[in-house]
């Protein structure tokens, strides 16, 4: 008798333990966030997606680098959410688009410009967060120096420097550069930055676990049928709709 409740346990234990998930994640309001309301809504996103399907998400910050080589080493489940290419397949199983992001170069407003490829861009003096891929066509012209560059630490430091015209343009994501200049630029400074309509480069992001994990397989496809279910009933529009509405370049 004891041997079978033993073992009905352990069965319970491992059935329990499958239900559960460890995600790495990272700072990039307002997408992701320790500190933000249920850690961003991208995170938001995953977490409900996945409860769908009855799989409770423990979430553990990092620094970027940090948080991709634990997933891909197997020491945590997966990482959220991220760029898809060619290596990362090798590593990860990719779920579906969690989030659209698109890339905009801001400005001041005194100071417009006008492009339609990057080639147009090579008189302006342009900034560039270290580690950040703006699309093969900038990456390129970087390498081979058609177009100048200047690479900063974090995207505070290049709005900034763009509002004291010591660069002409910074590329940011647009959600993520409205919600920086809300939170950390006076209704003075953010009444004379503007963006340009045409997009640097648009891109899905995307929950990522790691290959080394034993089950991962069957976890992405279960996570993608909770981030369809999430999709079709129009709760991924409306989260994303409530954290953009706040936003503005309007003093």
């Amino acid at each position: 008798m004891r041997a079978l409740l033993l073992t009905l346990c352990l069965l319970c234990c491992g059935l329990a333990a499958a239900d559960a998930v460890r995600l790495t994640n990272g700072e990039w309001a307002p997408y992701l966030g320790a500190s933000l309301p249920h850690q961003g809504v991208a995170s938001r996103i995953v977490e409900e997606a996945f409860a769908l399907e009855g799989v409770k998400v423990r979430w553990e910050f990092y620094p970027w680098a940090r948080s991709l080589h634990l997933a891909e080493r197997g020491e945590r489940d997966g990482t959220a959410v991220w760029l898809r290419s060619p290596e990362r397949d090798k590593l990860f199983h990719v779920s579906d688009p969690v989030i659209e992001t698109a890339y905009h170069l801001f400005h001041r407003k005194d100071r417009p410009f006008d492009w339609k490829q990057v080639s147009d861009l090579q008189r302006l003096r342009l900034g560039g967060a270290i580690g950040y891929d703006y699309g093969a066509a900038f990456q390129q012209a970087e390498q081979q120096r058609s177009l100048k560059v200047q690479r900063l630490s974090n995207e505070e430091q290049g709005l900034r420097m763009v509002l004291a015209g010591r660069l002409d343009a910074f590329p940011m994501d647009k959600v993520v550069a409205f919600a920086l200049l809300n939170d950390q630029f006076s209704s003075a400074e953010r009444a004379q930055m503007s963006f340009h309509p045409h997009p640097l480069r648009s891109d899905s992001l995307h929950l990522m676990l790691s290959r080394e994990v034993p089950g991962n397989a069957a976890l992405i496809a279960r996570f993608n049928r909770g981030l369809a279910l999430l999709r079709e009933s129009g709760t991924v529009a409306q989260y994303l709709l409530e954290v953009q509405q706040p936003l503005s370049l309007a003093p």
